[in-house]
């Protein structure tokens, strides 16, 4: 098999991290202690020009089916907007999962965490779910052999309102639960358990090679660093105080630090503060105090994540099968500036974990004052802070500037690439991976799935850049999400935040967008959103306003 070199199949570990900014981990400029992440990147391939979809479950929808968010149900969020396909809040039908692709090949298929993407019905009505509701699928009935997590976005670190294991509904949380180690046990007991139960078995219908041993597919969804503040006591000690200095010194020494690893070109100068965040210096001690320690909650989250791949990455070690298992990580969007206020609505999709998990209340709100960490709380590290997970580039999460659509992305696999670290800055997209792996492990991509056509993929193969060669996409880029649109062809990027004009920008002078050209190239940005319509047309992808107008007729 010419996409891979070897006597078998390399077994597959997909990391994703929720809300974690460009710069939030070491080996992207991070001051957060990620041992384990950074020796990753100094054995494997770091990409600076990756990109994701904005937010989580379009992210997601993207990096399960190898094709846009709106070709694969979610172009908005999870749940239905009446609006058509695009929009129907739960995979399609006519695309397929890694799972359903890698499991068709032989794969044992795998995955711990974040689901998001489906399971609306559990997800929404926990007391009445019973294995098989309809409509909205869970990972179990799009190709995973075994799952354990959470289909909703998130919640409580110590006390979720529900996990599931397989189809079956589970509560775990006590007085020693904390959410991410679960997440990462549980990864590692499927790797132990997949080991053994596979030891010598050959692959079903897909076929083995030369009587390998059955691969697995791990996906491990995490819900860190997320909010709410949520760590353990032992993680926010090690960082706490060391944000006194605030918000515009990290980014700066953030910037610096990225520059000097070789990630950014020098020449691209950090972006201004944020309008909406106030200089640090000019906030009361008091408050610099609750502040600093807000960011020492979230690096603890970061951290403890950071912990939770070591413990993957030991289990395959410890069974000899690191060398042959490609592992890669990234985040589904820039870091979140929403805020949490104490009459917030946020909270509600997660109503059943408000209290605790022995029935203490839990205030909820981004209240100064009130130490953030602990289970009797409800924060965000807001605005400010996600600024400078973000560092250089602007806006964030739910946004299509760089701050809300960049990702760190790291590929390891000793076996087919060596470990010389290599640092590849083509443009790359979380679609690209669905290529990337069929092409790695020789797995068809199907023209149809259960009687039903499938759409071909949108994504495209980055092997020739893990492997030193030089490559790049041959199409260009697109982004929409609530109405904030993007494209990127080549070294030109169109962008919109809604509600504003069109900006262009060159983005090999300026990936951090601060010179726009829209009035000095109008017929460069014309040709780009001509090309961004077209690709609206053929997605189904709507304005704000046509939404309205099709949700209105059907009243």
């Amino acid at each position: 098999m010419e996409s891979n070199q070897h006597a078998t199949r390399p077994n597959v570990v997909l990391i994703l991290v929720d809300d974690m900014g460009y710069s939030d981990i070491g080996c992207y400029g991070s001051e957060i202690h990620t041992p384990n992440l950074d020796r990753l990147a100094n054995r494997g391939v770091r990409f600076s020009q990756m990109y994701n979809c904005a937010r989580c479950c379009p992210t997601r929808a993207s990096l399960l089916t190898g094709l846009y968010p709106h070709q694969a149900g979610i172009g908005n969020m999870v749940g239905d907007m009446g609006v058509g396909p695009a929009y129907q809040g739960y995979l399609r039908d006519d695309c397929v999962t890694l799972a359903e692709v890698l499991g068709a090949a032989g794969y044992r298929t795998l995955m711990s965490g974040k689901w998001h993407v489906g399971g609306g019905y559990a997800a929404n009505h926990p007391e009445t779910w019973a294995p098989g509701t309809k409509p909205y699928p869970i990972p179990t009935q799009r190709g995973f052999d075994e799952y354990y997590g959470m289909l909703s976005g998130g919640g409580s670190y110590f006390n979720p309102p529900y996990m599931m294991r397989g189809e079956r509904l589970v509560y775990p949380a006590g007085p020693d639960y904390y959410l991410t180690d679960d997440i990462s046990e549980q990864a590692v007991r499927m790797i132990r358990e997949t080991a053994r139960e596979t030891a010598g078995a050959t692959p079903p219908a897909g076929g083995a090679i030369d009587g390998e041993k059955q691969p697995f597919f791990l996906y491990v969804a995490y819900t860190a660093p997320h909010w709410p503040l949520h760590a353990m006591p032992e993680d926010i000690a090690r960082y706490e105080g060391r944000y006194r200095q605030g918000w515009d010194a990290l980014r700066s020494a953030r910037h610096e630090e990225l520059k000097g690893l070789g990630v950014l070109d020098p020449k691209w100068p950090i972006s201004p503060r944020d309008e909406k965040a106030p200089p640090f210096d000019d906030l009361d001690p008091a408050r610099r105090d609750w502040e600093d320690l807000r960011m020492a909650v979230y690096a603890a989250q970061v951290d403890r994540m950071d912990q939770g791949v070591g413990r993957i990455l030991d289990e395959l070690r410890r069974l000899r099968i690191e060398d042959d298992t490609i592992v890669m990580f990234l985040s589904d969007n820039g870091g979140c500036a929403e805020f949490l206020a104490e009459d917030t609505n946020k909270p509600e999709p997660f109503r059943y974990n408000i209290p605790t998990w022995d029935g203490r209340p839990m205030t909820v709100g981004n209240i100064p004052g009130l130490r953030p960490g602990s289970d009797t709380t409800f924060m965000s590290y807001d605005l400010p802070w996600a600024n400078a997970s973000n560092s250089p580039f602007r806006m964030f999460k739910h946004w299509v500037h760089e701050g809300g659509i960049s990702t760190p992305f790291i590929v390891h696999w000793p076996a087919g690439l060596g470990t010389q670290p290599r640092m590849c800055h083509s443009q790359a997209h979380v679609m690209d991976i669905m290529a990337t792996l069929v092409e790695v492990t020789g797995a068809p991509y199907p023209q149809e799935h259960h009687g039903t056509a499938i759409q071909p993929l949108e994504g495209e193969s980055f092997l020739p850049a893990l492997r030193g060669s030089s490559w790049q996409r041959e199409r260009p880029l697109f982004w929409e999400h609530h109405g904030n649109r993007a494209v990127r062809d080549g070294q030109w990027k169109l962008v919109q935040k809604e509600g504003a004009p069109w900006e262009l920008h060159e983005m090999e002078a300026d990936r951090t967008e601060v010179n726009d050209l829209a009035a000095a190239e109008p017929g460069r940005a014309q040709d780009l959103h001509a090309m961004y319509d077209e690709w609206a047309r053929r997605c189904g992808v709507l304005t704000h306003e046509e939404i309205r107008a099709i949700r209105q007729a059907k009243r």
